[in-house]
């Protein structure tokens, strides 16, 4: 089997993601984290790469990468791209880079595999994916519908609500998930109501969904159980803050629901804002159509030669 190191900044986020490339490539992978010595070495990465200068005394990692162990490196995240570059270069083998690598030459790694709402470069190593990558499969599924069913007995189709939280693209208020809660129960006559929140979920809005009558509550401040798995897997329908891209690119990658966006954006909402446009007009939200990448990987996997 081919083998790609993973680098990682430490966030789940980034290395969840790397996570799922190396696995829809069909490789093996070990991980490796890695970090700047100091903000100013990363603001030199910058400044070097432009240069086409990569000294490993930038960063450090965790291991020491040998040549012949690897058929590529990978990394998502700004802490990531620069070493990839380098570590990639030293021992002879390719480099991808999961995310959209702003700030540094696009043209020297040899696969970018970028969502659309970072408005990627049209370019021949430039892969371009209308949501995160997801890093799960059907064992993560049967796990955690196993655990759901532990704790509550459906009997009714389900329609289930993903609450994220504010971020500096939206707000969230216990007046707006009123009115959106409202909408939903009005909408889906007959059926039972699952929700969970989340770690940047507010306390005022947590208090208000525990005003509605859910079939199952997760209330992420006073339980910490995942029944994510589940409410993908298992509802028939699935409503999800916009703010949250990760958990809107999984509910339209995976199961079979129906994935409807509770739009709590600002006028401005940037990425975030092209983000779910892109899955509207694709049929991914609004729809039950889901993302196959099966074409994308392929070009992957000859761009990185596994």
């Amino acid at each position: 089997m081919k083998r790609v190191l993973i680098l990682t900044d430490g966030k789940a986020g980034h290395e969840n993601q790397s996570k799922a490339f190396a696995r829809a490539l069909g490789c093996g992978f070990d991980i490796c984290p890695v970090r700047f010595k100091s903000r100013f070495h990363k603001a030199l990465s910058y400044l070097f790469d432009r240069l086409g200068v990569r000294p490993k005394s930038l960063f450090e990692t965790e291991r020491t990468v040998e040549r012949g162990v690897y058929d590529a490196v990978v990394g998502a995240g700004s802490g990531t791209f620069y070493a990839v570059k380098t570590l990639s270069s030293a021992v002879g083998c390719r480099s991808a880079a999961v995310l959209y690598p702003r700030g540094y030459r696009i043209s020297d790694f040899d696969c970018v595999m970028a969502p659309s709402f970072d408005r990627p470069v049209k370019a021949d190593n430039v892969i371009e994916i209308p949501a995160n990558l997801v890093a799960a499969d059907e064992a993560f599924y049967e796990k955690g519908l196993k655990e759901f069913a532990e704790r509550h007995r459906q009997t009714k189709p389900a329609v289930a609500v993903i609450v994220g939280g504010p971020n500096k693209c939206s707000t969230m208020t216990a007046a707006w998930m009123r009115g959106e809660l409202e909408k939903v129960f009005a909408e889906n006559p007959g059926c039972e109501f699952w929700v969970t929140t989340s770690r940047r979920t507010p306390a005022e809005v947590e208090r208000t969904v525990e005003e509605f009558p859910f079939d199952y509550r997760l209330i992420y401040s006073k339980d910490r159980f995942n029944p994510i798995p589940a409410f993908v897997k298992s509802a028939r329908r699935l409503y999800v803050t916009a703010e949250s891209t990760g958990m809107l690119s999984e509910a339209c990658t995976f199961g079979e629901a129906e994935v409807k966006v509770l739009d709590n954006l600002n006028a401005d909402g940037g990425k975030f804002r092209v983000f779910v446009d892109g899955l509207i007009a694709a049929g991914y939200a609004g729809g039950s159509r889901k993302i196959d990448l099966s074409v994308e990987m392929a070009r992957a996997r000859v761009l990185l030669g596994v």
